[in-house]
């Protein structure tokens, strides 16, 4: 009763920020991504009868902050196969973790994929990723690649915000540069700090009502490849939601001084020097460049000059969470 999945981060251009439903863990808005390529994480899970309790290592060490989300995410799944063993779980990050760069998403997303392949439940991916989505909003989205759309409706199923593929991404093969301004943990969890925004935020509530009309620009910008409408789009829309951030009480602040001079240096190089590029940035302090394939090395050379950047990571876009074969099952 083991199995081990890949998963990658998604990083959304058209975000989500707060939840209507925090029990069933449904985004408040729908959102739009691109799952990437070169970052992962591999998870194994292994029911064991002899357990008492289940048991989480990530990156080689125990993680008891984590269990209680993991723990809740397998007992979906043992309740669908009626079982009630317990699992040790192994997991490792080729990135930081939980620093702003997707890594619950890609984390939870594997998970499910390798319970329930460890379960022999065969489950569709629709349903996976509604299992995923109760252990990180944003770990449905990674269970489909490329363009990857996600649209509320308000049955209150919990089977309502589930994602799909809206164009693959070798269809339209962008890639991301991320430059990394810290390693450590963000001192308040995206989950959090969405319910502070939610309660005490003054723009939140125009924030939700404006998201779906983002979020028609970016889908129709994404089918018809039209770079400069995605960019303006989503570099709003970023902006938009770390208002709604900083505007919360307290305040959450997740940027540093690299993280605002990696974004007037974007900005420089797309107005001033024509390169294909824009910014969007999560809840942390990483600067995601999203550009064509031809301007990725001059973004990646310009941001990696900046002060305060300790490294450069590159990506294209990548495919859904899989489960691993044999010969891929190692870990780390």
């Amino acid at each position: 009763m083991a199995g081990t999945a890949q998963a990658q981060p998604n990083i959304a251009l058209i975000k989500y920020w707060g939840k209507r439903d925090t029990a069933l863990n449904l985004p408040a808005t729908g959102s739009l991504s691109v799952t990437l390529d070169s970052l992962w994480t591999r998870t194994r899970v292994e029911f064991d009868a002899l357990l008492k309790c289940d048991e989480l290592r990530l990156n080689d060490m125990p993680a008891p902050a984590a269990l209680a989300r993991v723990s809740a995410c397998l007992d979906s799944l043992r309740a669908l196969a009626g079982v009630e063993t317990r699992a040790r779980i192994e997991s490792y990050n080729n990135f930081p973790t939980a620093a702003g760069l997707a890594s619950s998403a890609s984390g939870f997303a594997a998970l499910v994929v390798a319970a329930s392949a460890a379960l022999d439940l065969r489950l569709n991916r629709r349903i996976l990723s509604s299992l995923a989505r109760r252990g990180s909003g944003s770990a449905a989205r990674s269970l489909f690649g490329g363009y990857v759309l996600l649209t509320t409706h308000r049955s209150g199923s919990g089977l309502d915000a589930t994602p799909r593929s809206l164009l693959p991404g070798k269809d339209w093969p962008l890639e991301m540069v991320i430059a990394v301004t810290s390693r450590s943990a963000k001192p308040v969890s995206s989950r959090a700090g969405m319910e502070i925004s939610r309660r005490t935020s003054p723009f939140y509530n125009e924030w939700v009502a404006n998201s779906d009309a983002d979020l028609a620009i970016a889908q129709a910008a994404v089918l018809a490849h039209d770079f400069a409408a995605l960019a303006a789009v989503s570099e709003h829309n970023c902006l938009k939601m770390h208002a709604v951030m900083m505007s919360s009480r307290p305040a959450l602040m997740y940027w540093n001084a690299a993280t605002l001079e990696c974004m007037h240096r974007i900005r420089d190089l797309r107005e001033r020097d024509g390169v294909r590029t824009f910014f969007t940035i999560d809840a942390g302090p990483q600067v995601k460049a999203v550009c064509v394939s031809e301007d990725a090395e001059r973004v990646a050379k310009a941001l990696a000059d900046v002060p305060g950047v300790a490294t450069i990571l590159r990506s294209r876009l990548g495919e859904g969470a899989r489960l691993l074969r044999e010969s891929e099952r190692e870990v780390a």
